[in-house]
């Protein structure tokens, strides 16, 4: 039986979905979560037991098999954990954390009490629990990061390996006594080629160079302007390189990591080093079997570790194991499961092995018993889509997933029957999707619909073997519902856009489809309700009305007659015709979501808004009668939120209600009472997606949107009189259906099963095929026609029902029409000739030349629309934005042209700053000039300066001042007066100021240039129309001298006149020869025709020469006429290129005029006519032309064109002639002659005439060419300037980027410094906690070894009773400790973990073991003989104290170790963030210094004269600490220094005379002073005078001379005595010397004699050391000196000994005395 958790009136029968969360929750049961519930499957008898979560849908998901319990947490806010124990499913504990939204994953550590989770956003916390105390030990955050999977390693759960989808990080957990900290270890890992690239700091380089030209070089992240953590972490692109991506990896017995990755590789991890090398690198070998697998694409899906090697699966669905050793490895195919593979999971005592496929199969398979693994499950891993019951409804049920597999189940226990998967009977690339689904209550037929309109029928008469009868394509429209009615005679599918249509739901008409109707609005749901006693199916569909906040329901009828005579009640093109269906509507008052109608007009509706269920009957007398709206009878409050829909049980007593909270609520339709309550499902997974009722009512199919879980509901506890309602209902209706049931299963089971057959799927017409294939025989396809005839094949062959209705209607109507369609096929077959014969030659053109295939679309108008936008846009953006047209000059004889600058007109903006710039400028030098007033102060006195010097040094300034501004702008137009010094841009402020300044000089020179430019232009103007006005006198002459000579006429050309380009002249329109020619294919720029050019039907292009390709030239267009040729848009190219035309054609065109143009050129041509009429009736200009040709005056060349007339007797003989006519002869010969040489004169003088026109206009041209080369050379000068303040501009925007980039580090180092910084004073607060702690944690472990020792030496005293020989018997045995073999986890089975380290959380563990195996030694048979059993108990129990005191000690000593390694890591973090804070503030005060020299050291720009100069000595001097200071600094400096230097001098020259008199006075002064001070000695003396005897004798002796020098001989006879006493003493001395001389040669010969016995005794020293050597006796003096030594150690131990004994006995004899004072009374 299934262990549910039973709740309200209804039960829960069973669960079925999988989830590829799975485990084993002990050897011999696997868990895994489902929706709501937590599913456990006995691998023996695949028995389930289920674990309702009462909170909603299962989240993170854990397994741990060794402790036997599951985790598993709740999706809410504030989610908890919960851990329940198994078999008995009771709750352990409840973890509740920080996490506000939900937790991704869970994971139980293998040995102890430890679950790490991992929470979502926004939290994205790692955390690490003890379970088992419910206490949170560490946390860590890490924001963004999205985790895929979190293991501890199995021999050391203070190492936790988290992964993600592109990274690989190790957490070590350290701990501090009851502290623990995590800290991370990223693994740097390999990029796709396979290889590590050493990590590289970006943010932080060793070491800051600096560039002389460019300045400091800085890091990427200051260049790319970054502040905060972006910058630390800020990689470019071209330094990331694709790193593979893990996909699994598991833990070996050695502490390492095996990874798999998703491009095939495995990787093996070390954790401690993080060394990472590749196990597997390329693709797996062939394999021996000759199996074909594509293994080159292998994704290593599942991995695991056991003592016989690493097991992997992935998408080729085979399981290999690898005998690993070192990096070499052998793989051998364990077994070949046929599906893709996505866990890998080994059971606790490791002799299963569970493997989990994507498609939802389980299997077990048993590494080294046989190669085939069993089936254990097959669920399906797509979510389920629908169920229902099979008729009659008490037996089976079917179910569809969404990837269209069938299942059918055993409603009893709910086992699996059957399957069959749909997405395999279609032999086709995409994907199946299904729908919607539905039983038939007529047979046991089920319908399933698909996304793409199709309709499968499949026979389930047979449930072990299901199969599919038949399909129908009814329309392109994905299914959204199938029902049923009651007595299965229709099947209504409802599809998008109001598309619902009617089958005939029987097997025996094949379910025909009857028809369909197309509804305006959309449609929320449809529901169906039979009237057996009209023979009525009633159809009720719900509408959404859009423009109201209202529902609104249709209701049609559908009777029997439309099975019988169906083409009575449609139309040609299968739409139910109204009358057919008798269609109603009713509006509702409130928007609903669904509906469902009772037999007796009342209609329950969900309400999603509020939420309530409204109930309305369909009567006149509730309905509104202004609006035509029907209001609710009664609204029932509903406690569900989000949109639900309404289901109603067979006999219409019971209504369900579900919504997305998941929640299922069933109420009575008559009262509308809550009669059940179920938590099926939950909000976050979607809720519930479809709720269905068994024919008797006994069970419900509850389905789960996206959690995969479909449940079955049973009542639990439900009225008699509603059961025995229900049963009546359900034989009732049975009886109805047996004998149609009987038949339609009959006609089903005979059915053939159906299968894709693209032919025979087609329904076309044979006929239709006949008519066409006579036209399709005459034209020849090609491949591509081939190609697109294949694809409408393919198309056409799937056609839909609602196509094949409209096939035959268009097919009626094209017979009508036959004539014409033949008529259009010819023409059309024509133009495709053409067209496919022009593809033909384009695809044998170079690539250069070829179209694309879009250029042969016939349909060009939106492509000319597109055109004519860009030509606006461009002519707008680059022609009538200029307030400066470009435009050129050219010469007349020289091929010289000159071109102006194009300007565009400045903003208000713009000139608005500049005038604010000016006038700062202004301010800013007054300031100047007044601080220089206040604060410097001119000297007195000025060198003199000659008048010469002063003019040189004048010019000198001048040249300076060029050189110092770095251009010659001042030479062309612009104001360098307003510019800053180049030596005082200090500021950014300045620095911008003079970008702006600069813009505007080169906007003056450009504009000044501009202004000679266009004197230029109207020079030439001026000299071609004097040429004009010249050439029409040359004219004249040529025609009176009778010349043909081609008159040299100059023009401008478009270039000069570029206006032409956008207009048309009128001699371009006549009709002329247009040529044709192809586009080139890289065209850069694009026709460019304004309105006024002429329109044509026919697109014009142009085709480029390969001469003119191979220039590499930007291609152009040009409008193509023969004598006209110019270029549209001339920005690149000087010359026209060569363009051959593919055909010409002639065209007659006109002259686009508007209406105004056109109505004025109407006026003025109205006028002309008038004017000519009126001339035409002038009577004195006919008068004239009558008397004088028609002028006043007579010209002389038209007097010399006139010949005189011959006498008339001219044609007579001169023999004849009279004296008179020979006169008049004479007189016309004399005129005939004056007039030839009038004539001659004046052709002389009309060729001079002509010379000298020629030679003006020659001199003028020329004169013009002069002028234009100067032009030519001010505008390469113009350039030159133009250059050099962009140069400067160029200068100026570095620095400033530059200062950017410091200023952008600085920030950059700050923010670093100030995180680091935080980090010193947690690392330091961290070290002083600990400091406290271990000093706290010290005295206790001190206290724990006195007390070990205090017991130790208290077992004699407390057993002083007994006798000496027993005491030490039991001292030794108290002393003795059991032999405790290392316990080795899980040793009887295959578990590679089994010895694992031990730590400080082990005492407790070790601590059981020690006391199990002293267990050992309390037994009887060790207690000594002749020992009381209450002695031996109580020694028992002191020994168990002293055993457990010992293991305190270890443990803390334990402790104690791990405090002080933690203490100690922390000390090495805080010195290495000390020495990183050292580099941060060392690095500061280099940004520091690099911003003090960009503000000093600033890039200046001179004007050097070009040439060689030459030096004295070949060593170039050495500038790189040179300053630049301006010369008139420097001169005003030297003029100050010298004006000082005079003002020093003089002052030295005063002072030295003053000294002088000092120095005199000081010196009479001191001699004044030591005068007086003799005089004052000289008193003291007298004062202080005392009279000795020699003064008495002096003053009373009278010969005092006498009796002195009596006294000087008395003394010098006692000196002669003295000198002879001398004498005797130094020759004695003498003596001694001589004899000590003689001594002392005594005894230099005896050390003589010494020395040469030394030197024997020497010799015999050294002979004795090598006979020494030789025997080799040093060992044994050594072994002597040992013996010695340890003597020494020995007597110092016995003294030592001793002395304790004295101790020891000492205390036992204030022992003992204390003892008796204590024992015997004091007398």
């Amino acid at each position: 039986m299934i262990n549910v958790l039973m709740l309200s009136c209804s039960s829960l029968r069973w669960v079925q979905g999988f989830s590829d969360k799975i485990g084993f929750v002990n050897n011999r049961t696997v868990c895994y979560p489902c929706g709501n519930y937590i599913i456990f499957v006995d691998i023996e008898t695949k028995k389930k037991t289920v674990l309702e979560c009462e909170m909603g849908q299962v989240g993170a998901f854990a397994v741990n098999g060794n402790s036997e319990v599951v985790a598993f947490s709740d999706r809410k806010l504030n989610p908890f954990i919960h851990i329940y124990n198994f078999p008995e499913l009771n709750q352990v504990t409840e973890l509740k954390g920080d996490a506000q939204l939900d937790y991704t994953l869970l994971a139980f550590s293998f040995t102890g009490p430890y679950l790490a989770s991992y929470s979502s956003v926004p939290e994205f916390v790692l955390s690490v629990w003890n379970w088992q105390e419910n206490i949170l030990l560490c946390s860590e955050s890490q924001p963004g990061m999205t985790a895929t999977s979190l293991s501890f390693n199995p021999m050391n759960w203070q190492q936790l390996c988290f992964v993600n989808e592109s990274s690989l990080t190790i957490w070590d957990i350290e701990r501090n006594n009851e502290d623990h900290y995590l800290k991370q270890k990223p693994v740097k890992i390999p990029d796709e080629e396979g290889s590590v690239t050493p990590h590289e700091d970006l943010f932080s380089p060793g070491s800051q160079s600096e560039n002389p030209y460019y300045g400091p070089v800085l890091p990427i992240s200051a260049l790319a302007g970054l502040v905060g953590d972006e910058a630390e972490t800020f990689m470019p692109r071209d330094v990331i390189k694709a790193s593979v991506h893990p996909t699994v990896h598991c833990w070996t017995a050695t502490s390492e990591i095996y990874m798999g990755c998703e491009e095939g590789q495995i990787l093996a991890i070390n954790a401690e080093t993080l060394n990472v090398s590749f196990l597997q690198q390329g693709p797996l070998p062939a394999l021996s079997d000759g199996k074909l697998k594509d293994l080159e694409k292998r994704v290593v899906l599942a991995m695991t570790f056991s003592k016989d090697g690493l097991y992997t699966a992935g998408n080729e669905g085979i399981v290999f194991r690898y005998e690993i050793k070192g990096l070499q490895y052998e793989m051998t195919v364990c077994t070949d499961i046929l599906q893709p593979i996505s866990s890998l999971i080994f059971s606790p005592d490791y002799t299963i092995l569970l493997i989990v496929t994507t498609e939802g199969t389980i299997y077990t398979y048993k590494p080294g018993h046989k190669e085939e693994a069993d089936k254990l499950l097959d669920t399906g891993s797509s979510c389920f889509l629908s169920a229902d019951f099979l008729t009659p409804g008490n037996e089976y049920c079917v179910s569809v997933a969404i990837s269209g597999e069938v299942q059918v189940w055993l409603l009893e226990d709910g086992t699996c029957v059957s399957k069959l998967s749909l997405d395999t009977e279609e032999n086709i690339t995409e994907s199946f999707t299904a729908t919607a689904m539905a039983c038939c209550p007529s047979s046991n037929s089920v319908a399933v619909g698909t996304e793409k309109g199709e309709i499968y029928f499949i026979d389930i008469t047979e449930v072990e073997t299901p199969r599919v009868v038949h399909r129908i394509f009814l329309s392109k429209f994905p299914v959204l519902s199938l029902d049923y009615d009651q007595t299965g005679q229709f099947l209504i599918s409802r599809a998008t856009q109001g598309h619902i249509f009617i089958l005939d739901a029987r097997p025996s008409t094949l379910f025909q489809v009857l028809g369909y109707i197309v509804l305006a609005d959309e449609v929320l749901g449809l529901s169906v309700v039979s009237d057996f006693r009209h023979d009525l199916v009633e159809v009720v569909v719900l509408l959404k009305v859009a423009e109201v906040q209202r529902a609104r329901l249709e209701i049609f009828c559908l009777s029997s007659a439309l099975t019988t005579d169906n083409e009575k009640y449609v139309n040609e093109q299968g739409m139910l015709q109204p009358s057919a269906i008798k269609m109603e509507q009713y509006d509702l008052d409130y928007p609903l979501s669904s509906a469902v109608k009772l037999k007796d007009n009342v209609v329950y509706g969900y309400c999603g808004i509020a939420p309530f269920i409204c109930k309305y009957h369909l009567s006149e007398e509730h309905m509104l009668k202004d609006l035509s709206v029907f209001l609710s009878e009664k609204r029932t409050p509903s406690k569900q939120f989000g949109p639900g829909f309404l289901c109603l049980s067979p006999n219409s007593r019971w209504l369900a209600s579900a919504a997305e909270d998941g929640i299922l609520f069933i109420y009575h339709t008559f009262t509308m009472d809550v009669i059940a309550q179920k938590h099926c499902h939950s909000y976050q997974g979607g809720g519930i997606r479809s709720v269905v009722f068994s024919l008797d009512g006994r069970f419900m199919l509850v389905n789960g949107v996206n959690d995969g879980a479909l449940v079955c509901l049973k009542w639990k506890r439900i009225k008699k009189i509603e059961k025995k309602e229900a049963a009546f209902h359900w034989r009732s209706l049975l009886a109805i259906l047996n004998q149609s049931t009987s038949n339609e299963n009959a006609v089903l089971k005979s059915m053939p099963e159906w299968k894709f057959e693209p032919e025979s799927t087609s329904e076309s017409f044979p006929e239709e095929k006949f008519e066409e294939a006579p036209e399709s025989s005459n034209v020849e396809l090609t491949e591509e026609d081939r190609s697109i005839t294949k694809l409408n094949s393919a198309i056409t062959s799937e056609m839909t029902w609602i196509d094949q209705k409209m096939k035959k209607v268009m097919r009626e109507e094209t017979q009508k029409f036959a004539n014409q369609k033949k008529e259009l096929k010819i023409g059309i077959k024509k133009l495709r000739t053409n067209i496919q014969k022009m593809m033909h030659e384009n695809e044998q053109m170079p690539d250069i030349e070829k179209l694309e295939r879009q250029e042969f679309n016939l349909d060009i108008e939106e492509q000319n629309l597109a055109n004519c936008y860009l030509q606006d846009v461009i002519k707008r953006e680059c022609w009538d934005s200029m307030c400066v047209k470009g435009r050129a000059v050219k010469c007349f004889h020289i091929a010289c042209e000159v071109k102006n600058y194009p300007l565009k007109e400045r903003s208000k903006e713009e000139l608005e700053t500049l005038e604010k710039i000016l006038q700062l400028k202004k301010i800013e030098a007054v300031d100047l000039k007044i601080r220089k007033e206040i604060v410097e102060i001119k000297p007195e006195t000025e060198l003199p300066k000659e008048e010469e010097e002063m003019e040189e040094e004048v010019v000198a300034d001048n040249t300076a001042s060029y050189s110092l501004v770095g251009s010659l702008s001042s030479q062309y137009g612009a104001d360098i007066s307003v510019l800053y010094h180049q030596l005082d841009l200090h500021s950014r402020e300045q620095k911008v100021n003079q970008i702006i300044l600069l813009q505007d000089i080169i906007y003056k020179v450009k504009t000044a240039f501009n202004k000679e430019f266009d004197i230029a232009v109207q020079q030439k103007e001026h000299e071609i129309a004097r040429v004009k006005e010249r050439n029409l006198r040359i004219r004249e002459i040529l025609a009176q001298l009778d010349l043909q000579e081609e008159v040299w006429e100059p023009a401008l050309t478009d270039d000069e006149v570029p206006e032409h380009a956008l207009t048309v002249q009128d001699s371009e329109v006549s009709e002329k020869q247009i040529l044709l020619f192809h586009p080139h294919k890289d065209s850069s720029l694009i026709l460019l025709i304004s309105s006024h050019c002429v329109s044509h039907e026919k697109t014009v292009f142009l085709k480029i020469t390969k001469d003119q390709r191979k220039k590499k030239k930007s291609s152009l267009y040009y409008i193509a006429f023969p004598n006209v040729l110019r270029p549209c848009v001339n920005m690149f190219e000087e010359k026209k290129p060569d363009m051959s035309p593919i055909f010409s054609l002639q065209i007659k065109v006109e002259k686009y005029l508007t209406p105004q143009e056109r109505a004025k050129a109407e006026m003025l041509a109205k006028l002309e006519m008038e004017r000519r009429l009126a001339a035409l009736d002038n009577e004195r200009l006919r008068a004239l032309k009558d008397m004088m040709g028609g002028v006043l005056e007579v010209k002389k060349e038209d007097i010399l064109k006139i010949d005189i007339p011959p006498p008339s007797f001219i044609s007579k003989s001169e023999s004849v002639w009279n004296e008179e006519e020979k006169k008049i002869f004479r007189e016309y010969e004399k005129k005939v002659q004056e007039l030839n040489e009038e004539r001659e004169k004046h052709k002389r003088a009309l060729e001079a005439e002509l010379k000298k026109l020629q030679a003006s206009i020659q001199e003028t041209t020329q004169s013009f060419d002069e002028t234009m080369c100067k032009l030519f050379e001010r505008k390469v000068n113009s350039e030159m300037v133009i250059y050099q303040e962009e140069l400067k501009i160029i200068n100026i925007l570095y620095s400033l980027l530059l200062e950017e980039e410091l200023d952008t580090r600085e920030a950059e180092l700050h923010h670093f410094l100030k995180k680091k910084r935080k980090e010193k004073v947690k690392s330091t607060k961290t070290i002083q906690c600990t400091n406290r702690k271990i000093d706290a944690y010290i005295d206790t472990y001190e206290n724990a070894i006195a007390e070990d020792k205090i017991l130790e030496s208290d077992f004699r005293k407390d057993f002083a009773d007994i006798p000496a020989y027993l005491l030490d018997k039991l001292f030794k045995l108290y002393r003795r400790r059991p032999r405790i073999q290392k316990v080795k986890i899980l040793l009887d089975t295959a578990s590679p973990y089994g010895d694992h380290s031990g730590s400080a959380e082990d005492y407790q563990e070790g601590l059981n073991l020690l006391m199990k195996a002293m267990d050992e030694l309390d037994k009887p048979e060790y207690m000594p003989n002749g020992l009381d059993p209450s002695l031996w108990d109580r020694f028992c129990l002191a020994r168990r104290n002293k055993v457990e005191s010992e293991q305190l000690v270890k443990s803390k000593a334990l402790t104690l170790a791990d405090m002080q390694a933690f203490l100690q890591r922390r000390i090495d973090e805080d010195e290495k963030l000390k020495s990183e804070i050292g580099d941060i503030f060392q690095e500061l005060t280099w940004l520091r210094e690099e911003k003090m020299k960009l503000q000093l050291n600033l890039t200046v720009q001179f004007l050097l004269k070009q040439g060689q100069v030459e030096l004295e000595s070949t060593e170039l001097p050495d500038f790189t600490d040179a300053i630049l200071i301006n010369k008139s600094v420097i001169e005003e400096l030297n003029c100050t220094i010298m004006a000082e230097g005079e003002k020093k001098i003089a002052s030295m020259v005063e002072c030295k005379d003053f000294s002088k008199g000092i120095f005199q006075l000081e010196w009479e002064h001191k001699k004044m002073k030591m005068q007086i001070e003799d005089l004052k000695q000289k008193a003291r003396d007298i004062l202080t005078l005392r009279v000795s005897k020699d003064h008495q004798l002096f003053l009373t002796v009278p010969n005092y001379d006498s009796r002195v020098s009596h006294q000087v001989s008395m003394m010098e006879q006692t000196l002669s005595v003295r000198d002879e006493l001398h004498q005797k003493n130094v020759k004695n001395c003498q003596k001694i010397i001589k004899e000590l001389e003689k001594g002392i040669s005594l005894k230099e010969q005896a050390n003589y004699k010494l020395s040469l016995e030394l030197q024997e005794m020497l010799v015999s020293v050294s002979e004795r050391e090598h006979i020494f050597k030789a025997a080799d006796t040093q060992l044994v003096f050594e072994e002597i000196a040992q013996q010695r030594y340890q003597d020494i150690l020995r007597q110092k131990k016995l003294r030592d000994n001793v002395k304790k004994q004295e101790e020891q006995f000492r205390v036992l004899q204030a022992e003992t005395e204390r003892w008796k004072l204590r024992t015997l009374p004091m007398i």
